[in-house]
């Protein structure tokens, strides 16, 4: 792997030199965090203990740009300390995953054409994120046609993606997709127009997924949204909503997200007073209910301790997702050379949740109010390319909350973190048409 580093590095190097008007960048980032989890994602047990371990992510990046080509190549490695030995021959571990492999062809100022494995991020990241908190971020193998006017300000993205396994898939074994827990399809495509006081984006969004052995056995999900911001002054109004329809293998979709906030800038700080619902299911209508934020960066939202919409399900005793309502408070402010962030999020399901009783297992009703989280951040740069970020949460959950990730409402359920990332470019070189060879 160090040979082919090197072997990169002296190419794109000697591209430079014999082409005008050329970039080259290598960057490294080293980003290891400490996480304390003592009820993160899902209430404590009366005999669970906490954990605790650092997760490391490390990537190199090399950026190359001229007049008509953009390309990125990131090498990345996470792991767990102390998950491999010390002293072995083989790591299974190595710095072999490619968190991004793309190129761009610019036809002019204009219009382009971006291909390979690469980051997705539109507006707030609800829908289609980076999931870049995660270690290992998010990514997509795709064609994405790109159209920016400057001029106008606007912008037009095209996205179009097929995967398939194997090598040469189809010779031998047919045209099935399994074993990855992807989509088989993807188009999109993306507007958004801004102007002084305002901006506003919609996205039509379908994906396939192979439900049976063959072929045509592919059902589409559409997802339709609308993200949009106003200014007036010191206040900002904010919203989102999205429509899914289509099929999931055979069952039909209707479900929806809204979210309404309003941001107040004061002397000290903004303070931001929102609310958000997303879906619940209805297990007798037929149909699924329940919205899902398919590739967001689902972390920035719904509370840091992720127990909605991160990897986990939230279903009452029928085995019915039972959607989110939250109710949320957000400010932050300026303390020493670092920035505080603290938000407030009440809990509650978007439809009727049932528990089973303990006498004869039927079902009963319960309130609707899942709790309080409180997470607190304090960020602050180290210089140019460090920073230390540190965070604190905590769950008052209720016994409806008990309901959906079982445990106990009444113990002390908190995470805690501390994150320290280091950005540095490592080399530079950029030569004019008048030094060029």
């Amino acid at each position: 792997m160090k040979k082919l580093i090197y072997a990169i590095v002296l190419l794109l190097c000697g591209a430079v030199s014999e082409v005008s008007a050329q970039e080259f960048k290598l960057s490294a980032e080293i980003r290891p965090r400490s996480e304390l989890r003592n009820g993160f994602k899902k209430l404590r047990t009366d005999s669970q203990e906490p954990a605790f371990f650092t997760e490391q992510r490390s990537r190199l990046n090399l950026d190359y740009k001229s007049e008509k080509i953009i390309m990125r190549l990131s090498l990345q490695d996470v792991r767990v300390w102390g998950s491999t030995n010390q002293i072995y021959k083989t790591d299974p571990n190595s710095l072999s995953n490619i968190s991004e492999a793309w190129a761009q062809y610019n036809f002019n100022s204009k219009f382009g054409l971006k291909v390979g494995r690469q980051i997705l991020s539109y507006d707030n990241q609800r829908f289609l994120g980076g999931l870049e908190w995660a270690q290992q971020g998010r990514r997509h193998d795709a064609a994405l046609f790109v159209y920016n006017n400057k001029e106008s300000k606007l912008k037009v993205h095209l996205g179009l993606a097929f995967n398939q396994v194997g090598f040469e898939p189809g010779m031998l074994v047919g045209n099935d997709y399994t074993g990855v827990n992807n989509y088989k399809t993807m188009q999109y495509i993306w507007a958004n127009k801004t102007w002084e006081s305002g901006k506003l984006s919609a996205l039509v969004f379908n994906d396939g997924f192979q439900y049976g052995a063959t072929s045509d056995s592919v059902s589409n999900r559409q997802t339709l949204g609308l993200v949009g911001a106003k200014t007036f002054g010191n206040l900002t109004v904010a919203g989102e909503g999205y429509y899914q329809t289509g099929k999931m293998a055979t069952a039909s979709i209707n479900a929806y997200l809204l979210d309404l906030n309003l941001t107040l800038k004061t002397k000290l700080t903004p303070i931001t007073l929102g609310y958000q619902t997303l879906s619940g299911g209805d297990p007798d209508s037929g149909e699924i209910k329940n919205f899902t934020p398919a590739y967001g960066t689902n972390h920035k939202f719904n509370g840091f301790m992720d127990y909605f919409y991160v990897g986990n399900a939230h279903n009452d005793k029928k085995g019915n997702n039972v959607g989110l309502q939250d109710i949320y408070l957000n400010t932050a402010f300026k303390v020493g050379k670092g920035k505080f962030k603290a938000q407030v999020h009440q809990f509650f399901s978007a439809v009727d949740m049932y528990n089973t009783t303990a006498t004869d297992g039927q079902f009963e009703k319960v309130s609707s109010n899942l709790g309080t989280e409180i997470d607190l951040i304090y960020a602050r740069a180290l210089g140019k390319d460090a920073s230390l970020v540190v965070g604190y949460s905590q769950m008052f959950a209720t016994e409806s909350m008990e309901v959906l990730k079982g445990g106990n409402s009444g113990m002390i359920n908190n995470w805690a973190f501390v994150m320290l990332t280091f950005k540095p470019t490592l080399f530079t070189s950029k030569v004019k048409q008048a030094e060029a060879k």
